[in-house]
């Protein structure tokens, strides 16, 4: 193994949408970008599009909910490039929900589940998994997308624009996320490591709907600024496009 002169970055959710494009602006700024999909065809595809655009990607195969396909990703990510300088934990769900509604009262069980096994267990354990690696990368960076729905001091403000907007597994997820987010920043605060969640805003994507305002070009901005954050960034944080927001 040669150590790589590049950034090495690990982006799930990377065969579409906000997760595309962000390893698309990662691979613009000069990051080996490692594509995650669960899919092979969809991740080989997209990973395929963005080398064709002149950058540095690998499509990976990794359903995040695996333990054994997260152990196998460690194992290659350590045996191909010895460290991992940034991780973007991108894939997410909203399942038997609606973003419009207040499910609270009507959430299945089972919508509560599989939120949260992809959209809260599933980042934990792919980062605490790949941890040694990020600590031997000279300022490692962790970025959990987000998203202002998993504000609390957002949905307690019932008059907000995002008042209406309750999927209790969905938002209930995001905000344990969030929770991760600032209990990791704590843990590595002597650190080189810097961990933040992003808001990508609501963006037209399959989850937010053509109805969203912003374009995914734009929806993946704060993650990518977060992945490269200088040394007097911050950490601990929860960003949109520069602002800090409430939790």
């Amino acid at each position: 193994m040669t150590t790589p002169s590049k950034r090495i970055a690990l982006v799930t959710g990377a065969n579409r949408g906000i997760g595309l494009e962000t390893a698309r602006q990662l691979g613009k700024e000069g990051v080996t970008v490692l594509m995650a999909g669960r899919k092979e065809a969809a991740i080989q595809a997209a990973a395929d599009t963005l080398a064709g655009e002149g950058l540095s990607v690998r499509p990976v195969v990794l359903d995040v909910v695996s333990e054994d396909q997260i152990a196998a990703l460690a194992k290659l990510i350590e045996a191909d490039y010895g460290r991992l300088d940034i991780l973007v934990n991108n894939a997410g769900i909203i399942t038997g929900e609606s973003f419009f509604d207040n499910s609270t009262r009507t959430v299945s069980a089972e919508a509560l589940r599989q939120t949260y096994e992809v959209n809260f267990f599933a980042p934990i354990a792919l980062t605490n998994a790949l941890l040694p690696l990020i600590e031997k990368a000279p300022a490692g960076r962790i970025v959990n997308l987000s998203s202002i729905l998993g504000s609390l001091t957002v949905n307690r403000d019932f008059g907000s624009d995002w008042g209406g907007a309750k999927p209790l597994a969905y938002n209930s997820s995001k905000a344990a996320l969030n929770m991760f987010t600032v209990g990791l920043a704590a843990a590595l605060k002597d650190t080189p490591i810097k961990v933040n969640s992003a808001h990508p805003g609501w963006v037209k994507t399959d989850l937010g709907s053509d109805a969203a305002p912003l374009e995914v070009v734009d929806g993946a901005k704060t993650s990518v600024a977060l992945a490269l954050l200088g040394n007097d960034g911050p950490t601990g944080s929860f960003v949109h496009l520069g602002e800090t927001l409430p939790w």
